[in-house]
Protein backbone atom coordinates (compact mmCIF):
# COMPACT_ATOMS: atom_id res chain seq x y z
CA UNK A 1 0.00 0.00 0.00
CA UNK A 2 1.56 3.30 -1.06
CA UNK A 3 1.85 6.48 1.01
CA UNK A 4 -0.94 8.17 -0.93
CA UNK A 5 -3.41 5.45 0.03
CA UNK A 6 -2.22 5.50 3.65
CA UNK A 7 -2.76 9.26 3.82
CA UNK A 8 -6.20 8.84 2.26
CA UNK A 9 -7.25 6.26 4.84
CA UNK A 10 -6.02 8.40 7.76
CA UNK A 11 -8.04 11.31 6.43
CA UNK A 12 -11.10 9.16 5.82
CA UNK A 13 -10.90 7.65 9.30
CA UNK A 14 -10.89 11.11 10.83
CA UNK A 15 -13.82 12.18 8.67
CA UNK A 16 -15.72 9.02 9.68
CA UNK A 17 -15.38 9.83 13.37
CA UNK A 18 -16.42 13.46 12.96
CA UNK A 19 -19.25 13.08 10.44
CA UNK A 20 -20.57 9.52 10.52
CA UNK A 21 -20.17 8.81 14.23
CA UNK A 22 -20.09 11.96 16.36
CA UNK A 23 -22.17 13.78 13.75
CA UNK A 24 -24.92 11.18 14.03
CA UNK A 25 -25.10 11.18 17.81
CA UNK A 26 -22.39 8.80 19.07
CA UNK A 27 -21.13 10.39 22.30
CA UNK A 28 -19.08 7.66 24.02
CA UNK A 29 -15.56 9.10 23.85
CA UNK A 30 -13.93 5.69 24.36
CA UNK A 31 -15.78 4.27 21.36
CA UNK A 32 -14.94 7.32 19.24
CA UNK A 33 -11.28 7.16 20.24
CA UNK A 34 -10.98 3.45 19.49
CA UNK A 35 -12.68 3.69 16.11
CA UNK A 36 -10.44 6.62 15.27
CA UNK A 37 -7.42 4.38 15.81
CA UNK A 38 -8.38 1.04 14.24
CA UNK A 39 -7.52 0.66 10.55
CA UNK A 40 -10.85 -0.45 9.13
CA UNK A 41 -9.22 -0.93 5.73
CA UNK A 42 -7.36 -3.95 7.11
CA UNK A 43 -10.69 -5.70 7.72
CA UNK A 44 -12.10 -5.07 4.23
CA UNK A 45 -11.22 -7.38 1.35
CA UNK A 46 -9.85 -6.68 -2.12
CA UNK A 47 -11.79 -4.35 -4.38
CA UNK A 48 -13.88 -3.02 -1.50
CA UNK A 49 -10.90 -1.70 0.46
CA UNK A 50 -11.13 1.75 -1.14
CA UNK A 51 -14.66 1.97 0.31
CA UNK A 52 -13.58 1.02 3.85
CA UNK A 53 -14.86 4.29 5.34
CA UNK A 54 -18.11 4.54 3.41
CA UNK A 55 -20.96 4.61 5.92
CA UNK A 56 -22.50 1.37 4.73
CA UNK A 57 -22.02 -2.40 4.95
CA UNK A 58 -19.57 -4.16 2.63
CA UNK A 59 -19.35 -7.81 1.47
CA UNK A 60 -16.68 -9.96 3.11
CA UNK A 61 -17.54 -13.30 1.48
CA UNK A 62 -19.77 -16.28 2.39
CA UNK A 63 -22.82 -14.05 2.11
CA UNK A 64 -21.67 -12.03 5.12
CA UNK A 65 -20.93 -8.32 5.54
CA UNK A 66 -18.89 -5.93 7.63
CA UNK A 67 -21.41 -3.61 9.29
CA UNK A 68 -21.44 0.09 8.54
CA UNK A 69 -19.22 2.11 10.92
CA UNK A 70 -22.18 3.89 12.53
CA UNK A 71 -23.86 0.62 13.49
CA UNK A 72 -20.59 -0.76 14.90
CA UNK A 73 -20.23 2.41 16.99
CA UNK A 74 -23.89 2.36 18.07
CA UNK A 75 -23.81 -1.28 19.18
CA UNK A 76 -20.50 -0.74 20.99
CA UNK A 77 -21.86 2.34 22.75
CA UNK A 78 -25.05 0.58 23.81
CA UNK A 79 -23.05 -2.36 25.16
CA UNK A 80 -21.38 -0.04 27.70
CA UNK A 81 -18.20 -2.08 27.95
CA UNK A 82 -15.87 -1.43 30.87
CA UNK A 83 -12.15 -2.21 30.92
CA UNK A 84 -12.50 -5.30 33.12
CA UNK A 85 -15.33 -6.89 31.14
CA UNK A 86 -15.30 -10.21 29.32
CA UNK A 87 -17.38 -10.08 26.15
CA UNK A 88 -18.97 -12.81 24.06
CA UNK A 89 -19.38 -11.90 20.40
CA UNK A 90 -21.65 -14.00 18.18
CA UNK A 91 -20.48 -13.62 14.59
CA UNK A 92 -16.81 -12.73 14.17
CA UNK A 93 -17.26 -11.80 10.53
CA UNK A 94 -14.42 -9.55 9.37
CA UNK A 95 -13.13 -9.11 12.93
CA UNK A 96 -13.65 -5.33 12.92
CA UNK A 97 -16.29 -5.27 15.65
CA UNK A 98 -14.07 -7.74 17.54
CA UNK A 99 -11.16 -5.29 17.32
CA UNK A 100 -13.28 -2.46 18.69
CA UNK A 101 -14.51 -4.57 21.62
CA UNK A 102 -10.99 -5.86 22.35
CA UNK A 103 -9.82 -2.29 22.97
CA UNK A 104 -12.80 -1.50 25.18
CA UNK A 105 -12.86 -4.62 27.40
CA UNK A 106 -10.48 -7.12 29.00
CA UNK A 107 -11.12 -10.13 26.77
CA UNK A 108 -13.29 -11.01 23.78
CA UNK A 109 -14.56 -14.52 23.04
CA UNK A 110 -15.85 -14.64 19.48
CA UNK A 111 -17.71 -17.37 17.58
CA UNK A 112 -17.95 -17.62 13.80
CA UNK A 113 -19.96 -20.21 11.91
CA UNK A 114 -17.98 -19.83 8.68
CA UNK A 115 -14.48 -21.20 9.16
CA UNK A 116 -13.41 -19.54 5.89
CA UNK A 117 -13.82 -16.12 7.53
CA UNK A 118 -11.88 -16.92 10.67
CA UNK A 119 -8.35 -16.87 9.24
CA UNK A 120 -8.68 -13.45 7.54
CA UNK A 121 -10.24 -12.06 10.74
CA UNK A 122 -7.41 -13.47 12.87
CA UNK A 123 -4.81 -12.05 10.49
CA UNK A 124 -6.41 -8.61 10.58
CA UNK A 125 -6.61 -8.69 14.38
CA UNK A 126 -2.96 -9.72 14.62
CA UNK A 127 -2.06 -6.80 12.37
CA UNK A 128 -4.04 -4.58 14.73
CA UNK A 129 -1.96 -6.06 17.60
CA UNK A 130 -4.98 -7.49 19.36
CA UNK A 131 -3.93 -10.34 21.64
CA UNK A 132 -6.93 -10.50 23.99
CA UNK A 133 -9.23 -12.43 21.65
CA UNK A 134 -10.16 -16.12 21.69
CA UNK A 135 -11.76 -17.67 18.61
CA UNK A 136 -14.22 -20.50 18.14
CA UNK A 137 -15.74 -21.95 14.96
CA UNK A 138 -19.25 -23.23 15.56
CA UNK A 139 -22.93 -22.49 16.13
CA UNK A 140 -23.00 -19.15 17.93
CA UNK A 141 -26.66 -19.56 18.87
CA UNK A 142 -25.55 -22.30 21.28
CA UNK A 143 -23.18 -19.98 23.13
CA UNK A 144 -19.56 -20.50 24.10
CA UNK A 145 -18.56 -24.14 24.67
CA UNK A 146 -18.60 -25.16 28.32
CA UNK A 147 -20.03 -23.44 31.34
CA UNK A 148 -19.13 -19.78 31.03
CA UNK A 149 -20.77 -16.48 31.86
CA UNK A 150 -19.98 -13.08 30.38
CA UNK A 151 -20.36 -9.44 31.38
CA UNK A 152 -21.54 -8.47 27.91
CA UNK A 153 -22.88 -10.33 24.86
CA UNK A 154 -23.23 -8.91 21.36
CA UNK A 155 -25.03 -10.70 18.53
CA UNK A 156 -23.99 -9.38 15.12
CA UNK A 157 -26.59 -11.28 13.08
CA UNK A 158 -30.38 -11.21 13.13
CA UNK A 159 -32.36 -13.40 15.54
CA UNK A 160 -36.12 -13.87 15.87
CA UNK A 161 -35.75 -14.02 19.64
CA UNK A 162 -32.90 -14.23 22.12
CA UNK A 163 -31.28 -17.68 22.03
CA UNK A 164 -31.77 -19.37 25.41
CA UNK A 165 -28.13 -20.49 25.79
CA UNK A 166 -26.94 -16.90 25.33
CA UNK A 167 -29.35 -15.62 27.97
CA UNK A 168 -27.99 -18.27 30.33
CA UNK A 169 -24.39 -17.20 29.63
CA UNK A 170 -25.05 -13.54 30.44
CA UNK A 171 -24.21 -12.53 34.00
CA UNK A 172 -26.92 -11.09 36.21
CA UNK A 173 -26.79 -7.35 35.60
CA UNK A 174 -25.09 -7.92 32.24
CA UNK A 175 -26.04 -6.33 28.94
CA UNK A 176 -26.84 -7.95 25.60
CA UNK A 177 -27.19 -6.11 22.29
CA UNK A 178 -28.85 -7.83 19.32
CA UNK A 179 -30.85 -7.19 16.13
CA UNK A 180 -34.18 -8.91 16.79
CA UNK A 181 -36.95 -9.49 14.28
CA UNK A 182 -37.66 -11.10 10.94
CA UNK A 183 -35.24 -12.18 8.24
CA UNK A 184 -35.17 -8.86 6.37
CA UNK A 185 -36.04 -6.32 9.05
CA UNK A 186 -35.12 -6.09 12.72
CA UNK A 187 -35.00 -3.73 15.67
CA UNK A 188 -31.69 -3.15 17.41
CA UNK A 189 -32.43 -4.14 21.01
CA UNK A 190 -30.53 -3.62 24.24
CA UNK A 191 -31.28 -5.94 27.14
CA UNK A 192 -30.23 -5.91 30.77
CA UNK A 193 -30.46 -9.14 32.71
CA UNK A 194 -32.25 -8.85 36.04
CA UNK A 195 -32.51 -12.24 37.70
CA UNK A 196 -34.66 -14.38 35.41
CA UNK A 197 -35.81 -11.42 33.32
CA UNK A 198 -34.32 -9.73 30.26
CA UNK A 199 -35.43 -6.10 30.30
CA UNK A 200 -35.17 -4.68 26.79
CA UNK A 201 -35.47 -1.39 24.95
CA UNK A 202 -35.55 -0.59 21.24
CA UNK A 203 -32.83 1.60 19.76
CA UNK A 204 -33.57 1.74 16.03
CA UNK A 205 -34.52 -0.29 12.96
CA UNK A 206 -31.69 -2.27 11.35
CA UNK A 207 -31.09 -4.95 8.75
CA UNK A 208 -28.59 -7.72 9.44
CA UNK A 209 -27.87 -11.06 7.81
CA UNK A 210 -29.59 -13.85 9.73
CA UNK A 211 -27.98 -15.95 12.47
CA UNK A 212 -28.08 -19.56 11.32
CA UNK A 213 -28.13 -22.17 14.07
CA UNK A 214 -30.01 -24.42 16.45
CA UNK A 215 -31.48 -21.41 18.29
CA UNK A 216 -31.41 -19.09 15.27
CA UNK A 217 -32.80 -19.23 11.74
CA UNK A 218 -32.87 -22.48 9.80
CA UNK A 219 -30.33 -22.99 7.02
Amino acid sequence: MNDENLDKFVSERGRMVVEDLRGRGITDERVLDVMGQIRREDFVVGKYQSHAYDDGPLPIGMGQTISQPYIVALMSEQLRVEKGHEILEIGTGSGYQTAVLSRLGRWVYTIERHGELTNPAQNALEKAERRNVEFCIGDGSCGWPGERVFDRIIITAAVEGLPGPLVEQLKDGGIMVAPVGQMYSQELMVYKKAGEKMIGKTICSVRFVKLIGKYGFAE
